[in-house]
Formats: C-alpha cells, structure tokens, sequence
C-alpha cells in the first residue's frame, strides 16, 4: 500500500545534474530479454525444468546466474551449475545479440548528460564493452565495468569499482537500474539510485529500497538540464 504514493511523489520530481552516471545495462540501456531468456531455455530445455516461462526468467535479469539455478535446482552441485553457466555464456553468445536492441531513447538522453558515465553490470566487461559497441552506445562511456570475479548485485561492488576509478564518492554518483537488485546494490554502496519503468524488474520490490528517484523514459534523465540549454 505504501509503494503507490512513493512512487508519485518520485515520478512527480526532476533529477538533477550529477558528476557521474551509472548504468545496468540489461533492462535499463538494452531491451535484451529475448536473447538472455532464449539462452537460458536453451539450457533448461534438456533438464527437469524445461516448461519455465520467459516471463520468471525476466524475473533474474540482472542477477547472478547462480541465483536462478539454486532456485531452479537446489539439489544440483555448485560443478553441475557452473557448467550450466558455461552452457549459457556459449549459446548467449552464439546468438549475437540478434533480438536486442536500446530502449527507445537511451542514445539520446546519454548524449545529452553531462559528468561521467560507467556501466554497472552483472555481465563481464569484455561483453559488455562488446554489446555496447555494438549498438553504437559505447561512445557515451568514460568507462565499462562489468563483474569481473567479485559478488553480483546486490552486492555493491561493481558500483564501488566505478567509484574507484572516477575517484568519486557515493554522494556524487545516480545509478540507473530497473531490478529490485540494482535498486539494493544502489544504497548498499551509498549512491543515489533511480528506477526506471521500462525494464523487467518489479516494481513493487524495486519500491521496498526506497529508490530516490523514478523515471518513464530516459529522457527524463536530462530534463532539468535541457530546461537551461
């Protein structure tokens, strides 16, 4: 009962300018769900639980693969997993990135932003720095930072390492998220977050962390600055 006037009172409220952006990707730059969720049927398809539909599977976007397969699979062993995780990585790659494409609008709001711009992101860098590419979205990065060999969100460290290497503090930091993790890793590391209403996440477990601003579109990410341009 309490999310719904949380949620005017921060979809009411212009963000203002901050020293540095960062991003999710999958959900928030990237409508990417057909592919992540076609990959992972892949791997369901020969196991127990191949009548899982799309829609759980959005659900874990954004999350550690792991999280998904111990729920799936609590009695499979952390080897039986992480070869399924390598299953995933070779057909998500295999696939090319054919059925994703930016949301509507990302190119251009983080055209217009200014301060620095890093990625926050359960993927690993390298594909990371790969799909932005891609889609012709990693011009507007001062930096890429995937998870590389530290905890997932919500855990905050991939926020933390942006920080680190923009020499910045939380308190000059928003984070752009779509997922109820996103929203947690944001005020585990102390930054100001904001959830966006175009991605997979729920929004009513989204709105249990409280998040500091709302959004419909990624140009209201830019809307007070182009008030003054």
């Amino acid at each position: 009962m309490g999310s719904g006037p949380r949620l005017l009172k921060h979809r009411s409220e212009p963000v203002p300018e901050f020293p540095v952006y960062l991003f999710d990707v999958d959900g928030t730059l990237l409508d990417s769900a057909t592919d992540i969720c076609g990959a992972i049927q892949g791997v369901l398809a020969t196991t127990c639980q191949n009548n899982v539909t799309d829609e759980f599977l959005r659900g874990y976007i954004g999350r550690h693969l792991l999280d998904l397969f111990e729920e799936l699979f609590p009695d499979y062993t952390r080897e039986q997993m992480e070869q399924m995780i390598a299953d995933y990585r070779r057909i998500y790659l295999a696939r090319n990135h054919s059925f994703t494409r930016p949301f509507p609008g990302v190119a251009e709001a983080l055209a217009a932003l200014p301060g620095k711009k890093s990625t926050a992101t359960t993927k690993g860098t390298p594909t990371t720095r790969f799909v932005l590419e891609m889609f012709g979205l990693l011009p507007y990065f001062d930096h890429v930072q995937g998870t590389d060999g530290f905890p997932a969100k919500p855990e905050p460290n991939v926020i933390l390492e942006s920080l680190k290497v923009f020499g910045a503090t939380p308190e000059q930091c928003l984070f752009v998220g779509d997922s109820p993790a996103d929203m947690e890793a944001g005020r585990r590391a102390g930054v100001k977050t904001c959830a966006v209403l175009w991605g997979y996440g729920n929004r009513e477990e989204m709105a249990r962390w409280e998040p500091d601003f709302w959004i419909e579109h990624p140009s209201q990410l830019a809307v007070q600055l182009r008030q003054f341009v």
